[in-house]
This record gives C-alpha cells, sequence and structure tokens, in this order.
C-alpha cells in the first residue's frame, strides 16, 4: 500500500490550509485562536481579573498563544501537560525606514530574521504580511498575498565562477527586493500597506512586516506522500498542537490533568522577549490558573512538580544527498512518525524519563517513534524545551517531525506525519 492511502488526508489538508493562512506569526496565532473558539474556547484578558470557571481559555500576546482547558473536576494542585511550539520561522522582515532603492529600481529596505537560507528567497515571488499597529494602540492584520516582492538574482553572465566557488550572498547588499521602478518615495510602502489593510495611513504609527512565498503548499512525489511548503518549521507543531487540544477537550471532562498549548513567538533568535519562551508569559499564565482556583504557592509547586511539556519543532530526517552530515545509527525517515529528539549537553531537554513520557503517549496511539541525535561532529540546534526546563523547573521532552530544506522558504516533509505527530500529542494531553 502506498503511503498516500494510509494518511489522514483530511488533517494534512487542514494543515496545508493553515500553513497558507499564517504568513506571519500574528496570523498564525489568529488562525489557531479561530480553531479553539470552534472547539469551545473562550479568550481572556492579562489585564482583567480571572475567576475559577472551568472550560476552555485562552491568551493571545503578540505572536503568542497560550490556551489551557481547566475539567470540572481539577483541583488547585492539578498538575498540567503542555505542547509547546513556537510559530516565527527564518525570513525577511521589514526595517523602520522601509523605502529604498536606486539604479531606477524601487526597493523595500529588509533586515534578515533568524537562520534563513537566503538563496531560497531568491527569485521567488514574494508577499508582504504581518501587523499594522494604530494611533489608539490597536492592531490590524494584513496580509498582500501576491507576487508583489522579489530578490533577483545575478545573472550568470556577471559571476561566471558561481559553480565552482559556490553562490555568496550579502545580507545587506544582496537581499533587498524590488517591488517597482521609479524614484525612491518616502512613507510609500507603509500607505501602500495602509490601503490593503483598509486603514489610513496616517493611522498607521508602527509596523511589524515580513516578506513570505506565496507559493501554495502541496502533496509532492508520485504517490503524493510528500508534502512541500512554508513555514513548517514550526507551523506543522502548532497546527498539531491546537488539533490535540480541541480533540481532548471535546472528549469530556475525564482528564487527569490540565491540557495546554503554548505557542511562542522570537524561538528562530532566542526566545528572549515578552512572547518568547525564555520570558515570563507560559509562568504567569500557569500561576494565574492556578491562583484563580484558590490555589496557594504550594498548590502552584505540587501543580509544576507533577507538569510535564512536549517540546515539539522540527528535526533533521537524513538528506539523501549529504547523509554523512547526519549520525551514523540514528537516521529519522519522512512518514516513520515523530522523532524523539536528545542530545546529552541539554541542547535538547529529553532525558530517560522523558523519553518513557513520550514512548507511553505514542504507544497508546498507535503510532511509530524514531530517534534523532546529531553527528557529533556537527553543532546541534536547540529549541524552547531546554529554556523551558531551566526557566520553569517543569520537565521537559523534545520532540518533533522530521524535514528536509530546514530554514528554506520551502520546507519538506512526508505528508503521514502531521497527522501521526497530532496522534501522539493527544493521547499524551489525555494523559
Amino acid at each position: 500500500m502506498s503511503s498516500s492511502a494510509r494518511f489522514d488526508r483530511g488533517h494534512t489538508d487542514d494543515l496545508m490550509t493553515f500553513l497558507a493562512a499564517s504568513p506571519s506569526p500574528y496570523h498564525a496565532v489568529a488562525n489557531a485562536a479561530e480553531r479553539l473558539e470552534k472547539a469551545g474556547f473562550r479568550q481572556v484578558a492579562e489585564t482583567d481579573a480571572w475567576d475559577s470557571s472551568t472550560g476552555g481559555k485562552y491568551v493571545l500576546r503578540g505572536g503568542a498563544i497560550i490556551a489551557w482547558y481547566v475539567p470540572e473536576d481539577a483541583q488547585p494542585h492539578t498538575p498540567f501537560r503542555i505542547v509547546g511550539a513556537h510559530t516565527d520561522s527564518p525570513n525577511l522582515r521589514v526595517k523602520p525606514l522601509p523605502d529604498t532603492g536606486r539604479d531606477g529600481w524601487r526597493q523595500v529596505a529588509v533586515e534578515v530574521y533568524g537562520g534563513t537560507l537566503l538563496n531560497t528567497w531568491l527569485d521567488r515571488d514574494l508577499g508582504l504580511a504581518g501587523r499594522l499597529t494604530l494611533r489608539d494602540g490597536s492592531h490590524r492584520l494584513v496580509n498582500v498575498d501576491r507576487a508583489l516582492l522579489r530578490v533577483p538574482q545575478l545573472a550568470i553572465h556577471l559571476d561566471r565562477s558561481v559553480h565552482t566557488d559556490g553562490l555568496k550572498l550579502d545580507k545587506q547588499r544582496h537581499m533587498q527586493p524590488i517591488w517597482g521602478l521609479g524614484d525612491v518615495q518616502e512613507g510609500d510602502l507603509i500607505r501602500f500597506t495602509a490601503g490593503e489593510a483598509g486603514v489610513g495611513a496616517d493611522d498607521v504609527t508602527g509596523w511589524d512586516l515580513m516578506v513570505h512565498a506565496i507559493e501554495a503548499p502541496s502533496y509532492l512525489g508520485r504517490d503524493q506522500e510528500l508534502l512541500a511548503g512554508p513555514r513548517m518549521d514550526n507551523l506543522l507543531s502548532v497546527h498539531a498542537a491546537a488539533a490535540a487540544l480541541a480533540a481532548v477537550t471535546g472528549s469530556g471532562d475525564d482528564l487527569p490533568y490540565i491540557p495546554v498549548m503554548a505557542a511562542f513567538d522570537h524561538e528562530e533568535n532566542g526566545s528572549q522577549s515578552d512572547t518568547g519562551a525564555d520570558g515570563p508569559l507560559l509562568g504567569t499564565v500557569l500561576e494565574r490558573s492556578v491562583f484563580a482556583r484558590g490555589g496557594t504557592y504550594e498548590d502552584k509547586a505540587r501543580a509544576f512538580a507533577g507538569t510535564i511539556c512536549l517540546s515539539s519543532d522540527t528535526g533533521h530526517a537524513v538528506h539523501p544527498n549529504y547523509s554523512e552530515r547526519h549520525d551514523p545509527t540514528h537516521h529519522p525517515r519522512a512518514n516513520g512518525g515523530p522523532i524523539l529528539k536528545v542530545n546529552v549537553n541539554m541542547r535538547y531537554a529529553t532525558d530517560g524519563s522523558g523519553r518513557a513520557v513520550f514512548a507511553a503517549a505514542c504507544e497508546k496511539a498507535g503510532v511509530p517513534m524514531q530517534n534523532f541525535v546529531s553527528n557529533n561532529a556537527m553543532p546541534c540546534g536547540t529549541t524552547i524545551g531546554p529554556i523551558t526546563a531551566a526557566r520553569h523547573g517543569i520537565r521537559t521532552v523534545d520532540i518533533g517531525v522530521a524535514i528536509l530544506s530546514m530554514h528554506s522558504a520551502r520546507e519538506l516533509c512526508g505528508a503521514d506525519d502531521p497527522y501521526l505527530l497530532a496522534n501522539a500529542l493527544t493521547a499524551f494531553l489525555e494523559g
């Protein structure tokens, strides 16, 4: 039987819709919140007093969302089960003075965000998305999802050694996209973006804008057993976490834990922000949940001591053209199920007891599990896992899905794996 006959296409189709509709972290959390609203969750404001009511709740802050479900019989000391992920992806982001250009070309000044593969943004039709901040302090999402920008590559006639010496890109000089012809006009980009958002340009006092590839996600391969798309690192995990949280809260209140989804911003540049995993957001939400249910500091300590977090992020599938870059005995495969990520130097937070927790969840869900470690000769990346463990004293396990082309403008994974991950996360949240 081919892989395409096995996977739940409904889940993967919905993931493709989610990816296409989430060109920025702000869109991603808005779309995740919309899915949770349909499952009965309601937004609570951080500036309001929280009550002891049960049911599903969520907090939005910038590009981060924390959602949790309080069962009817939850006690103040009831532990949490958390799925952590991140909403940001490496890309090109608009600078404070965006209007630039030369030699008759109008360009947009951008800054490189995170560890992006620069060459993947060349000669690709790009849109523009993010949020505008208005004079009254409110925000307006904007998504120009059409061919607006392009970073043109230098013709081979002007770079004859590119195949022998390699492509060399200067982040400042070579990555500024073109968006038109003519003289540079100060304020032009923001006037255009404000018009796209349906607001007056004079009302826009701030912006967080970024470019995105407009090519839609798609199945790939003879048997359509692969999935190609943007921002799978790490919206694949955000989507799976939201689906798992909605599934467990829709099955009734017989839950031994309080299930939580925590999707943070700024993982790709270190997580140090008020919406990043190294900030206080998660701890504050969990503490307030305990105290709103009449708990004490002792109840909070008991709850945290019994809490477990799965940090879900993408990892590396073995690249067939560069297999020597991978560990020789650990070869995660596409459509082989979620991966358990281990690094004894704590670039990942997994230990033996954490492995047992995830293995039990996969077994309960009937999902295969794979193991990932880095080649000893290669540096290992990291995730929100060690940050969450150290900041909150919460036992944390690093997991994810194996992909190719990580940090590219367009990544590749097995089309089964998102569904398998969601099933494993559902089993974990159920306890």
